[in-house]
Order: structure tokens, then sequence, then C-alpha cells
């Protein structure tokens, strides 16, 4: 069962409290991650990079480092390309309200799905609560939308309230920015990969991640690592 509700005069379907698709394989079974028929998907980006893109994570249930971001936030927030919704619902189970976007139909549907709130919107368009936001994020690599960090931290900053937090994940130290195109690539085992269209998309180390933020009106509160995944929070200069 669904509902709609009027989230600062959006319309936004918040889910049932039962089980979201990838939560049951056809027989009712109950498992974490999506099943491990499903294809492999990788992010290729046009300077030779090919990362393998952890669809199972984002499927199953929040891992530690997610967790840990989750408890970092204390107000409203606003979780930037959501996905699946792991993120989206660890806030709601901290009691917090949250709010997941992302421009995938699919993606909005499964973080409904778990009984969150989601709007299906690019960032760059109008949103709810804009200015008002104790905290926004972006992670599992999403400082990459739209191929220009700086425009997106922008855009994210006035997302914000005066004292407001972004949470970003970024590349480990050494990294450096990267601006291009990219496009995913998906197929199992033994079949014909399947290439999608390009878009632009951008990579940043923790090394150039404060002259990226500077550059956006936003400076570094503190770096966070948790095992190989890098972390800063940024707020206003």
């Amino acid at each position: 069962m669904t509902s709609t509700i009027s989230l600062d005069g959006f319309a936004v379907v918040l889910g049932g409290p039962g089980g979201w698709p990838a939560d049951q394989d056809a027989r009712g079974t109950q498992f974490t991650q999506v099943p491990p028929a499903q294809p492999q998907h990788w992010l290729v980006h046009t300077d030779g990079r090919r990362d393998l893109l952890p669809v199972r994570r984002w499927h199953g249930a929040p891992e530690p480092a997610i967790e840990s971001i989750a408890a970092r936030c204390e107000g409203p927030t606003i979780d930037l390309g959501c996905g699946p919704g792991r993120l989206t619902r660890a806030l709601a189970q901290r009691g917090l309200v949250a709010l997941g976007v992302d421009i995938s139909a699919e993606a909005v549907r499964l973080t409904q799905g778990r009984g969150v709130v989601a709007l299906r919107r690019d960032v760059f368009d109008p949103l709810p609560g804009e200015g008002r936001w104790a905290h926004a994020l972006l992670v599992d690599g999403n400082i990459g939308i739209g191929g220009d960090p700086v425009r997106l931290l922008r855009r994210c900053a006035a997302l914000l309230a005066a004292d407001g937090t972004l949470l970003v994940e970024v590349e480990p130290p050494g990294a450096g920015l990267w601006q291009g195109q990219a496009y995913v690539l998906s197929g199992a085992s033994g079949d014909g990969a399947c290439q999608g269209p390009a878009f632009p998309w951008a990579r940043v180390g923790a090394d150039v991640v404060a002259g990226t933020a500077a550059a956006a009106g936003l400076r570094v509160a503190s770096q966070l690592r948790f095992g190989r995944r890098w972390f800063v929070e940024l707020v206003r200069q």
C-alpha cells in the first residue's frame, strides 16, 4: 500500500512498510542483496577507467560506512542520487525527516518500496525545502553527477540551511580531478554486453576536494575515512 503526501507543495509518494521487490525472490524467500544471477554493471570512463558498480551493496542493508554517515545527520536530510534507498531508509530509521531524490523512476520506486519518501527529480530541478535542509548527501560516487563538481556543489549548498552540512563521498587521495563522459556497460557472463548512452561525469579526489569546494563557496570541515572509502563534510565558507 502507498499513500501520497504533500511536501513543500510537491506531491510525494510514500511506500508501504512491507518488503520491496529486491527483498524477495519469486517464491517469497527473503534476502538482503540482489540475486546472484543478476548481470554485472560497469561504469566506463572515457579516460579508460572501468569501475564495477556495487549493485548488490546498493540493494542491501546499509553497510557500516553508510550507517556512520547517517549517524552524522541530526536534522532533515536530503539524499541526492538515492538509488534504491538504503541510506534514505537508514536516516528514516533514526527518526529523521529524510527525502530521497533520483532521476531514475525505478530507483524512486524501490526507495518508496522501503517505506520512505522519494521524489523523481533531477538534482538541478526545483526541490522541496530549498534553503532549509540540515544536511545534503552525495555518496556512492554521486559527486560525479552532471560532470561539473563545482556546479553540483553550488547547487547542493543552495539546498542547505545557513548552518547545514554537505556530506560527500570522494575518491582516495591522489585521484585528482577528472571530468569527462562515462557510460554503463551491462551484461551477465557469457552474454553480449549492452552499452548505455554516454553522460557527463566526474571524479574528485580527497586531495583536491578542498579547492573544488572553495570554488563553490564551501570549505572542508572534516575528512572521514571508513576502510577504503573517503568522505568529506562541507560547510559554507
